[in-house]
């Protein structure tokens, strides 16, 4: 297995209940990235089902996880010839982490769409135009690197060195004090590990932007408050497209959608969080 497939594998303790070993590398200053985190109770979910992808999950989170051992509490809601429904739960020194309704399904891969819109696949530079975000140590700014840049021996550098991104730069103004005024963010998406895309990798990639606000009013970590994706179509191998959005920041908060494309130019994935606005 993968570096991804094993920070995100579950095993099962007992009926409705299994086991993670939540991996550190995962996440910024010791707080799990709640992509990730959805990506195991995915897993988890699944697992406890009769079908094959998580389709949609809509996560609540009420706590910070921590790297280290947790337990998934999946309660199956309802059951029916083409979806199960459950609540999955993390939970952490007893005390609930992530709480989240996730909807399982069987999707077919070769199936195309009945219609599609109007919108093509967001128009991001090619991936060698963009750049690789060099995430610097505590406390000093970051930088925007060039895409062969030779990060040499840096040590562990977390969540750089398990995901590959490529920002559009035009984007990525909010680095030296030129923020767009606008909440977008873009980026060319894979694993590091060679990991190939499907629903927990695209569970990852929907919350693996930076945030949008950073190019309207926020500085710093922004914590996700809820957290709603569909997976809509089986990726193809290869990059993802991660387009990011919002509509409203306002009183310390925002709202981040973000629409996921895979190689073949297929929109796979949606989601839209509810986020406070981080401030330094």
């Amino acid at each position: 297995m993968s570096r991804f497939g094993d920070a995100t594998s579950v095993e099962r303790l007992a009926e409705g209940r299994y086991r993670a070993e939540l991996d550190e590398g995962f996440g910024f200053a010791q707080a799990l990235n709640g992509g990730y985190l959805m990506a195991v109770l995915g897993r988890a979910a699944v697992e406890a089902s009769a079908h094959a992808h998580p389709v949609s999950t809509s996560a609540a989170f009420l706590r910070v996880a921590k790297p280290g051992p947790a337990e998934i509490v999946v309660e199956h809601r309802k059951s029916g010839r083409t979806a199960d429904m459950f609540r999955a739960t993390l939970v952490q020194d007893g005390k609930s982490i992530v709480d989240a309704q996730i909807t399982t399904a069987t999707l077919d891969p070769a199936a195309e769409p009945v219609w599609a819109g109007d919108r093509p696949a967001p128009a991001l530079p090619p991936v060698a135009s963009c750049s690789i975000l060099d995430e610097p140590p505590k406390n000093t700014t970051p930088r925007i690197a060039a895409p062969d840049d030779e990060f040499g021996d840096r040590g562990d550098r977390g969540f750089a060195d398990r995901v590959d991104m490529r920002f559009d730069p035009s984007t990525m103004g909010w680095l030296d004090g030129r923020p767009s005024g606008r909440l977008e963010g873009r980026a060319w998406f894979r694993l590091r590990c060679g990991y190939e895309p499907d629903a927990y990798s695209l569970a990852l990639a929907v919350d693996a932007l930076p945030p949008v606000a950073l190019n309207v009013d926020a500085k710093g970590w922004s914590p996700t408050v809820e957290l709603t994706w569909h997976l809509r179509a089986v990726p193809a191998p290869g990059w993802l497209a991660v387009l990011g959005t919002g509509r409203l920041s306002a009183g310390g908060w925002f709202d981040e959608d973000v629409e996921i494309w895979d190689s073949a130019g297929r929109l796979v994935a949606q989601s839209r969080q509810l986020a406070r606005t981080g401030r330094a």
